[in-house]
């Protein structure tokens, strides 16, 4: 399976790439960085730069041709202004989904809780929730096959290789780890189709807690 992930570099794209090249997949990481592309191909990816907020929408698709699962996993990152979080989390999003539309590929998205219900405000973590909010509504809008997972607040710790997942929003720490392992585990997995899943760390292992959805 060939999959193009945006933000290859970030902290989940990173572990994503190494889960998916790890089992065999071929792994196309965008990055804006030249300096990146050896950190994702020692990871087993190729990596290519691709600036998703300045790049026209045709070089992005020539940049992710051929891939049968896009994700998006970029982000304005932390201590960014509210100006990248609508032309980053929510352009870049918007751009990618474009990019991959004539090929149709699957498309996942790493989205926040909260986006079920953006707050109304100036704050930058307000705007984070409403680009989130509308780029997650372009991508159900679509015609593609697509999946959101929504995680609670992040953290660095060690995977536990169990998490909580469900239709209905709730908000919970997850690990980093985790939501690298449930999204290489979900690309997998074709039958998790047009569905917002929301995900924390719990008891149920990562496969067993999909097969319940």
């Amino acid at each position: 399976m060939r999959i193009v992930i945006a933000g290859a570099h970030g902290q989940i794209g990173s572990r994503l790439v190494r889960i998916l090249a790890a089992r065999g997949d071929e792994v196309i990481g965008l990055v804006r960085n030249p300096e990146h592309v050896a950190d994702i191909e020692s990871s087993g990816g190729r990596g290519v730069v691709c600036d998703l907020e300045r790049a026209p929408v045709a070089e992005v698709a020539e940049a992710a041709a051929g891939a049968d699962v896009a994700v998006f996993a970029a982000g304005a990152g932390p201590g960014s202004g509210a100006e990248r979080k609508l032309t980053m989390d929510r352009d870049g999003a918007i751009k990618l989904l474009e990019a991959t539309a004539s090929r149709a590929a699957r498309y996942v998205v790493v989205s926040s809780v909260g986006a079920e219900s953006p707050p109304t405000g100036d704050d930058v973590f307000e705007v984070y929730l409403r680009a989130k909010a509308e780029a997650d509504a372009a991508v159900t809008a679509s015609d593609r096959a697509w999946l959101i997972i929504r995680p609670g607040p992040l953290s660095n710790d060690p995977g536990t290789g169990r998490v909580r997942l469900g239709t209905q929003p709730f908000r919970a720490e997850v690990t980093r780890d985790d939501v690298a392992a449930v999204l290489a585990a979900a690309i997998a997995n074709p039958g998790l189709d047009r569905m917002i899943l929301y995900l924390a760390n719990g008891e149920v292992p990562v496969e067993q807690a999909l097969a319940g959805l």
